[in-house]
């Protein structure tokens, strides 16, 4: 049972710019872990400033094990002020894994039949190779039921918890849906930026959005943000 006085604050985070994300036309990308170019490092050191500026303190960081997100959390720990600072990189919360597709154009790839199918399937479309929205959904929220929403250890107890997650563009897409509950057909519409933050509040009653795609530290410093999922 989750006590009455537990509340969790959740920043989900999407990492930087990759080498994938900086070479567009590819359904699936170019690279399985592409790591971060200097823009996408910048733009993780501008989120770390903002973030020590608010003088936000993470009880806990977690990253997905993917190279682009775990450049993202050091460097923004490092400008936090957090630089020894240890996190585990998690498995479950990686992108949405398309091998099939990778290095494929996305003219090839999403002809006027596959889109069509892909529609009728909506989040239980399997690509080739690949995992549907549905599969990508399950793994990250049944880890982070494991975690923290339903880890006895922690809900049962008045305790309050500011917690990072940094990971990708179509993964925290597919936990939006699972916090939210809105058609799945809007799953792929939500736009989420490069080190973007969509913020989320978790107690006994539930989810409580706060944010979703604020991005103003890049935007103010003029430097754009991808908005595609591609990985």
């Amino acid at each position: 049972m989750i006590h009455k006085d537990f509340q969790c604050e959740f920043y989900f985070i999407r990492h930087g710019e990759s080498t994938s994300n900086a070479t567009p036309g590819f359904v699936a990308g170019v690279d399985f872990d592409s790591p971060l170019t200097s823009k996408g490092l910048e733009q993780a050191r501008l989120l770390g400033q903002r973030l020590k500026a608010e003088d936000v303190r993470f009880d806990r960081v977690y990253s997905s094990s993917l190279t682009r997100a775990v450049q993202t959390t050091e460097t923004m720990l490092r400008a936090m002020g957090e630089a020894d600072r240890d996190f585990p990189k998690v498995d479950a919360i990686i992108e949405q894994q398309i091998p099939g597709w990778r290095g494929v154009p996305t003219s090839e790839a999403l002809t006027t039949e596959m889109v069509a199918y892909m529609r009728g399937k909506g989040a239980h479309f399997v690509p080739p190779q690949g995992e549907s929205y549905r599969i990508v959904q399950r793994r990250f929220a049944g880890w982070l039921e494991d975690e923290i929403l339903y880890n006895e250890d922690l809900v049962s107890k008045e305790k309050s918890m500011t917690v990072a997650v940094v990971g990708h563009g179509a993964a925290t897409q597919c936990l939006l849906h699972y916090i939210m509950g809105f058609d799945e057909s809007f799953i792929g519409k939500i736009r989420l930026d490069n080190t973007s933050v969509s913020r989320f509040r978790f107690d006994h009653e539930g989810w409580f959005t706060i944010c979703i795609n604020d991005s103003w530290h890049i935007r103010t410093a003029g430097i754009s943000g991808s908005s595609g999922i591609t990985p």
